[in-house]
């Protein structure tokens, strides 16, 4: 199978800081204490087997905030030198209600593989799903600087919970000539009521109505760690059904993901739900729609 994987992370703990890994903890994802080692693109591309990753794209992996710029330049080395070109398409992290953003979002595009960014926006009334504690949509600065990756021509990975998915649209038909790309088919996290799947499924279907929003199918083993093929399917066939083959694409969330399944198992799932799709549309979810939206 060859595909196209639009959501992988690297980390160099020898190199590089990530402040999450210094003193991992347990979360919903699972014991970070587990992911607490080097992670870089041999060790990726060497478990992928049988897998083809014809092109990768790495989302940022909360490296230093102080220094967000290192993780893009660490990375454009590893594409120019042993990684035979990737990632070939590089989100990058960045604070958009810091003082010193258009700083940083220089600094990243100055690399060429550099396309997007990724600001964690998690918000939840539970702290074991809180990530940011902060409602960074709501924050009148941060959504000025939000207008800047336009300037840059960067795209923005939405990632957020269902509660959040209403301010999400409000922003994405603020920016209509930005690409958005809504990660882990909407963290569907509030899973014990009908009032949480609805909550998911219509904001989805918002989100969904603007243009400009395309989603990952990925991250499901996060919220279901003794997945099988049956228990993602409905959530991958509503998420396309909602998106359309032409706006959706599975990833892999590697290595985080990892703690609860092989990378050729999630792959061979995603084939095994679609298998009555058509050659064009598998084609899009597992390779086109990527390429095409990330510029790779």
């Amino acid at each position: 199978m060859q595909v196209v994987d639009p959501h992988i992370h690297l980390w160099d703990l020898k190199g590089h800081r990530y402040p999450w890994l210094e003193e991992p903890g347990t979360s919903f994802v699972g014991d970070a204490q587990d992911l607490k080692h080097d992670y870089l693109i041999g060790d990726l591309l060497g478990e992928a087997s049988p897998i083809e990753i014809l092109k990768l794209v790495h989302v940022d992996a909360n490296h230093d905030p102080a220094d967000p710029v290192e993780e893009t330049r660490w990375l454009q080395s590893v594409a120019d030198n042993e990684g035979h070109g990737k990632p070939n398409a590089i989100v990058a992290g960045a604070d958009l209600s810091a003082e010193n953003v258009q700083e940083v979002l220089e600094g990243h595009a100055a690399f060429a593989n550099t396309r997007g960014i990724r600001q964690i926006l998690n918000v939840h009334h539970e702290p074991l799903y809180d990530y940011v504690g902060r409602h960074y949509m709501r924050e009148p600065q941060w959504r000025k600087n939000f207008g800047l990756l336009k300037t840059h021509s960067m795209s923005f990975d939405l990632q957020l919970y269902p509660s959040q998915m209403n301010e999400a649209v409000e922003l994405a038909r603020e920016h209509h000539d930005t690409q958005f790309i809504v990660n882990h088919a909407g963290m569907f996290v509030d899973r014990r009521s009908v009032a949480g799947y609805r909550q998911w499924r219509d904001g989805m279907r918002k989100l969904a109505q603007c243009p400009n929003v395309a989603v990952k199918i990925s991250g499901l083993a996060m919220f279901d760690h003794q997945w099988s093929v049956e228990s993602f399917r409905p959530y991958v066939l509503e998420t396309i059904d909602t998106f359309g083959t032409d706006r959706a694409m599975f990833a892999s969330n590697f290595p985080v993901d990892r703690l609860f399944a092989t990378y050729a198992g999630l792959w061979n799932a995603y084939a095994a739900i679609v298998s009555d799709a058509s050659a064009s549309q598998k084609d899009a979810l597992f390779k086109g729609n990527a390429e095409r939206i990330y510029r790779i």
